[in-house]
């Protein structure tokens, strides 16, 4: 489930929520699961620090108001998504610390819609959904006696949905897999009393952080093994950020993270519309026999297309392709 633009629900399929823990769905249940389609350009709001979410055109490269897109992975059942996907963006917006200190604003609404849903009377609390939120902000470059403006992208991650930047034709990743497994996740659930059993937190679930959950959480408040509490990652966007991708763990499941950009990259440079590239990038998951909930949603940094890159040729002819060397470069960087 997205949260920057209405999903496209095919007929007889759910509106929400994604397979139960226990195992992926067999193959001819395929046409019934939902999967989506989703695509943005930077949103554009009014001058004053108000946001919104959907599928609007860039102004220009130095645009410095606000943007926000969210994704939202439910299961066991659709309420958790919905309901976060409705309030979250309130939520952040009416903290008070927004927006002098975005990190504690954001930090403190994944929370709060953890609480409410607790509270509920209305709404299964044992409903859960992962959130990943990206908040494209403006700010001001003041070293040097220099007024220059540039943007911000603050990433927030609670789950296994995942941000990866295109950076001249190079896979960034910007959020981490809270996976179980994980070594750094299984250190802190572990603390906390939990235990991981073939990859599910307690044996019941596939993701180490959650919205919801409550059957699998203590009283508010207390600490449990599975948190709400995203991670945070910013970085200050230059002229060598293409596009952004955001997607669920159905389109990761079967697709890296420089597939994805590769893929996405060629496609602009044909014909430079996002809403296009999302929704190859469903069709491609489809066609690795994906069997999960789909959500891709595309975000460019301009009105252009990415431009050709200039390969250097050498005396000694190299066997390894282009997205090879990006994989390999990510991989030295790192």
């Amino acid at each position: 489930m997205s949260g920057g633009v209405e999903p496209e629900t095919p007929p007889g399929s759910t509106s929400g929520g994604s397979t139960p823990v226990g195992g992926k769905p067999p193959r001819h249940h395929l046409t019934s699961i939902r999967h989506c389609a989703s695509s943005a350009r930077i949103a554009a709001a009014s001058a004053e620090f108000e946001l919104d979410s959907g599928t609007l055109s860039l102004i220009s490269p130095t645009d410095i108001r606000p943007g926000f897109l969210p994704v939202f992975d439910g299961h066991g059942g659709t309420d958790a998504a919905c309901f976060v996907r409705k309030n979250i963006l309130k939520y952040i917006t009416e903290d008070c610390h927004f927006p002098n200190s975005m990190e504690m604003a954001i930090r403190s609404a994944f929370v709060k819609a953890d609480h409410a849903i607790a509270d509920s009377h209305s709404l299964d609390r044992n409903s859960g959904t992962t959130a990943l939120t990206v908040l494209i902000f403006g700010s001001y470059d003041l070293t040097y006696l220099s007024f220059k403006r540039y943007r911000k992208m603050l990433v927030a991650n609670a789950g296994d949905c995942r941000a990866v930047l295109g950076k001249r034709g190079r896979a960034v990743e910007l959020s981490r897999d809270h996976k179980p497994n994980c070594k750094v996740e299984r250190l802190r659930i572990e603390n906390l009393g939990g235990t991981v059993f073939d990859g599910y937190l307690n044996g019941q679930l596939s993701v180490a952080r959650a919205i919801g959950d409550w059957h699998m959480k203590g009283s508010k408040g207390s600490l449990c093994p599975l948190t709400p509490e995203p991670e945070f990652r910013e970085i200050r966007l230059t002229e060598e950020d293409e596009f952004l991708i955001i997607g669920c763990d159905g389109l990761w499941d079967v697709m890296s993270s420089q597939c994805a950009v590769s893929m996405v990259r060629k496609e602009l440079m044909e014909h430079n519309d996002p809403e296009r590239c999302s929704r190859e990038l469903v069709k491609e998951a489809l066609k690795r026999d994906c069997c999960d909930n789909l959500t891709a949603v595309v975000v460019c940094f301009s009105a252009d297309p990415p431009p050709q890159i200039e390969v250097p040729r050498f005396r000694v002819r190299r066997s390894i392709s282009m997205e090879g060397l990006h994989m390999l470069k990510g991989a030295l960087d790192q």
